[in-house]
């Protein structure tokens, strides 16, 4: 009979463990929140999207995406620095964020490297440089010489200061040595409206956001900001390969998630093994490529290399450029 009540005991544990959610969340009735810094239809939100319907499947709580934009990201940041760190409030990390906005604003509230807990990598796309179909320009030769020819006469759009897509557009005003306005708004949703009627030139839009307009003619692609062309838009030539004042020109943008600083081991390992599983299913992986995302699931050791990697290079940029948020 002690045999038999072992034996179901061990089972019992078995079962437990076999468990997707076996010992996350810990807290069975309180909500988690993904809190995005942008709003809806971009990236960041597309991600916390699917990562929210994979979890709802399998946990017996509720799972919200919450956008919290403004001030390029850090409203949303500074919220989940606060939260209790016990994985029920996550933060959809974006380059800029993490690595662009601590060297760009003065007297933030937060250090992404002190404040946060890098859990994993989720995905990256290239940037894309596109103009609206309007604009008299079909390469990048062209697009240059229209920019030097009428300095500040061009306007480029952006998701918010301090994001890749800032930056990228301050990149390549150096590299090509031209003159172009930065018009920053407060999320993609709002730029993109002035984009497609004319009223901005250019915009270095995530690809993942852009390639539908791309697809249905309303944008026209220059060229990608990765070093090698996007298997999910192969016919679009990278900057490099374009001309030579871009040779150089590499920028990526990835998405993690973070959690509050103080997180414990377990729960930071068992959320980043969820997503690393979630990446594999077919199902999200299709998802993935219709916006042009690549799963990317690394653990939390590569993204906090990767963090103060790129933190080291957007600092230089910044400051060589003088660049600072108001």
């Amino acid at each position: 009979m002690n045999k038999i009540l072992l034996s179901l005991s061990l089972l019992a544990c078995v079962s437990l463990s076999s468990s997707p959610s076996w010992a996350w969340p810990q807290k069975n009735n309180e909500p988690i929140r993904i809190v995005v810094t942008f709003p809806t239809g971009g990236a960041p939100d597309i991600l916390a999207r699917l990562l929210a319907e994979q979890w709802q499947k399998e946990l017996q709580n509720q799972v919200i995406v919450e956008n919290k934009p403004g001030a390029g990201g850090n409203i949303g940041t500074d919220f989940v620095t606060k939260a209790a760190p016990d994985g029920h409030t996550l933060l959809i990390g974006t380059i800029g964020t993490l690595t662009i906005n601590p060297y760009l604003y003065k007297n933030l509230s937060f250090d992404p490297q002190r404040d946060l807990e890098a859990i994993t990598f989720l995905a990256s796309t290239p940037n894309v440089l596109v103009v609206p179909k309007q604009l008299p320009v079909q390469d990048t030769k062209g697009l240059i010489q229209l920019a030097r020819s009428k300095p500040y006469a061009l306007s480029y759009s952006s998701s918010g200061i301090g994001t890749s897509i800032h930056l990228s557009g301050e990149l390549f005003a150096q590299l090509t040595q031209s003159k172009i306005k930065h018009i920053p708004y407060k999320g993609r949703a709002q730029a993109m409206p002035d984009l497609l009627a004319g009223r901005v030139d250019m915009s270095f839009d995530n690809l993942a956001s852009a390639i539908p307009l791309i697809r249905s003619g309303d944008l026209r692609a220059i060229g990608v900001t990765s070093a090698q062309r996007s298997s999910f838009a192969p016919e679009i030539p990278t900057l490099a390969e374009t001309d030579p004042s871009l040779r150089i020109f590499n920028v990526t943008s990835w998405f993690s998630l973070m959690g509050p600083k103080g997180m414990s081991n377990h729960d930071v390992a068992k959320i980043s093994a969820d997503v690393k599983r979630f990446m594999q299913l077919p199902e999200v992986r299709e998802k993935l490529a219709h916006y042009a995302l690549e799963a990317n699931p690394q653990g939390p050791q590569a993204l906090q290399k990767q963090i103060q990697q790129d933190a080291k290079r957007w600092s230089k940029l910044i400051k060589d450029n003088g660049i600072q948020a108001e």
